[in-house]
């Protein structure tokens, strides 16, 4: 975009009741950068502002609202001891999805999913408990007996496996959101999340179908400081729920102590 119709965007972002501070971080990350109107899913439309050389804006008020309603809910369900699986299988969300994944040990899809992951889970887990006992067998030598061939096949077994399975170690079960870059792209994960009845958060750009997310936060899709702006929600969101998590926890530790030395007085003083 010019920077003509960059202004003319700021303006129209300003005029739709949305302030110039609020939106320039979202302006300067590329959120509003929506699809050519013939890629324009007519259910979208209700977040789009305008067209500007032939590309749909993306309202900015709506997707900070519906961003918050978001955070909102993944911090509901952290809280509530609720775990979190992250899909993002393109080259631009890879590394920050890894980075979010590991800081809360939580499981993720960055390469490509694999059909089941969700509704055929109990395979899925199989497939990676023999994927964890083969990385622990070739560190501690254990595989050390068989040929160098047979070795050489398990390793490339255990390398295709960790290729495609290692972000998943952390799920010891269903998930019980699925946070998803760019929900078209991953039709299948998608598909999977509905089958369960497992609430999906998508960053979705106006080529998506809403009535498949449960909270779907219009915007650019694709890009990487887009797609950092929505993680950085999602951050904020995990930390939340986990430091409230912590809190019910302390606070129920705590009246179960109370309870216990209560019930001990009666005793002692018999």
């Amino acid at each position: 975009m010019s920077d003509e119709t960059i202004t003319a965007t700021q303006e129209s972002q300003q005029q739709s009741g949305y302030p110039a501070e609020a939106s320039r971080e979202m302006m300067d990350a590329g959120v509003f950068y929506g699809r050519k109107k013939s890629k324009t899913n007519p259910k979208m439309k209700q977040f789009v502002l305008a067209n500007r050389g032939g590309i749909e804006i993306i309202n900015l008020q709506k997707t900070e609202d519906l961003a918050q309603a978001a955070a909102a809910f993944i911090k509901e369900k952290v809280t509530n001891n609720g775990m979190v699986l992250l899909v993002g299988t393109i080259p631009t969300a890879e590394a920050m999805i890894i980075d979010l994944a590991k800081k809360h040990n939580i499981p993720y899809v960055t390469v490509r999913w694999v059909g089941g992951t969700i509704t055929n889970f109990k395979n899925i887990a199989t497939r990676v408990e023999y994927m964890k006992k083969l990385r622990a067998d070739f560190a501690s030598h254990a595989l050390d007996k068989y040929t160098k061939k047979e070795r050489l096949e398990m390793d490339r077994e255990m390398n295709r496996l960790l290729d495609l399975m290692g972000g998943l170690e952390a799920m010891t079960r269903e998930p019980d959101v699925v946070v998803v870059i760019d929900p078209v792209l991953h039709k299948t994960a998608v598909r999977e999340a509905i089958t369960k009845k497992i609430p999906i958060v998508a960053l979705a750009n106006v080529d998506a179908d809403p009535d498949e997310i449960d909270y779907i936060v219009p915007g650019n899709d694709k890009a990487r400081l887009s797609i950092e702006w929505f993680l950085g929600k999602v951050d904020k969101a995990i930390e939340e729920g986990m430091t409230a998590r912590a809190a019910v926890a302390a606070a129920k530790a705590k009246a179960d102590e109370e309870k216990a030395a209560a019930a001990a007085k009666p005793a002692a003083n018999s």
